[in-house]
């Protein structure tokens, strides 16, 4: 997800709202954290593959940063971390995760894309000296916003959580396909086109066709676009022709079953297109298509309301162009 300095007081605005949502949707689908303990709880999802799931609230001082998923898998010989959430404090809990279970060197950090609350932990995994993976895209993005990331996410956490956090930049760029080894283990990295970014990086375990999607994939957490809605939906058409054994969204549930966990989110941008381009047909304006366009799908997503009309607002902006 992507919050820009006008949205600060907006969410800020937004955060009892969010808790009051939160408070009345069904236990059974929201992750559940005690946060008097200061160990991260892992899942493993698959032999050697570990995934632990985030919250679905935004970003504050209680919840650190940790809102999305994050995953390591170990292989023979080393080991990979797949996104690091979203601050330096959270991300030196999801080191002692992996330390916990093995004591194999860290060698990759991967990013799935630009996001802080996938890449603000960056900095607890500096002292491991591991290659930081990106797509090919994602160091000009993260240079261009990291003065905004920072400063916002300064502000919704806090001083206290936020200590330590730094943004660090990719050191091995992915142009198309590359795969590292573990050990035993191969990953294989895929750069994507314009989706949920402009810089979405894709990785398949090849031991146990086990998928990382980063936020190309949401579950129950409404998505949110910073790219283009019509190269998500592309996307998602050509993913969904693979074979995979299980995929991680990068917000969700640890691990879902695949292809069919790709089908609430391509109902959701495939609602908010077709709604924006009938309201573009009608004349009607960018305000009008705000309170109307794609409000059928409120009922099935968590923080629909805190994030929605900033993805009607992109889509139209894209749509009407077509």
């Amino acid at each position: 997800m992507t919050l820009s300095n006008a949205r600060i007081a907006a969410l800020q605005r937004r955060t009892f709202l969010a808790a009051a949502l939160a408070s009345v949707v069904a236990p059974a689908l929201r992750p559940v954290r005690a946060w008097a303990s200061s160990e991260l709880a892992v899942t493993e999802i698959a032999p050697g593959v570990f995934v632990h799931q985030g919250l679905y609230e935004e970003q504050s001082p209680k919840n650190r940063g940790d809102i999305a998923n994050a995953g390591f898998i170990v292989g023979r010989e080393a080991v990979a971390v797949i996104d690091t959430l979203g601050s330096f404090k959270v991300g030196q809990e999801l080191r002692a995760a992996i330390r916990r279970h093995t004591d194999k060197p860290i060698r990759y950090v991967i990013n799935t894309h630009m996001h802080p609350d996938h890449v603000l932990g960056n900095a607890a995994f500096k002292e491991d000296q591991p290659a930081f993976v990106g797509h090919f895209k994602l160091e000009r993005a993260l240079a261009m916003r990291s003065e905004s990331y920072l400063a916002t996410n300064r502000t919704l956490l806090g001083d206290e959580a936020f200590a330590g956090t730094e943004i660090v930049l990719p050191t091995v760029s992915v142009q198309d396909r590359q795969t590292i080894d573990l050990g035993g283990r191969s990953l294989v990295l895929e750069a994507q086109k314009t989706a949920h970014t402009d810089n979405d990086l894709i990785v398949t375990d090849t031991t146990t066709d086990t998928l990382f999607m980063g936020d190309l994939l949401f579950s129950v957490h409404v998505p949110t676009i910073d790219g283009s809605i019509t190269g998500w939906l592309a996307l998602l058409d050509k993913i969904a022709a693979r074979k995979a054994a299980r995929v991680v969204p990068g917000h969700g549930p640890h691990a879902m079953p695949f292809p069919d966990a790709l089908a609430p989110q391509k109902r959701y941008l495939a609602t908010v297109a077709d709604d924006v381009r009938k309201l573009i047909r009608d004349n009607k304006t960018l305000s009008e298509a705000s309170k109307t366009a794609g409000l059928s799908e409120r009922g099935n997503w968590q923080l629909f309301d805190s994030y929605h009309v900033r993805n009607v607002t992109t889509a139209f902006a894209e749509l009407e162009w077509e």
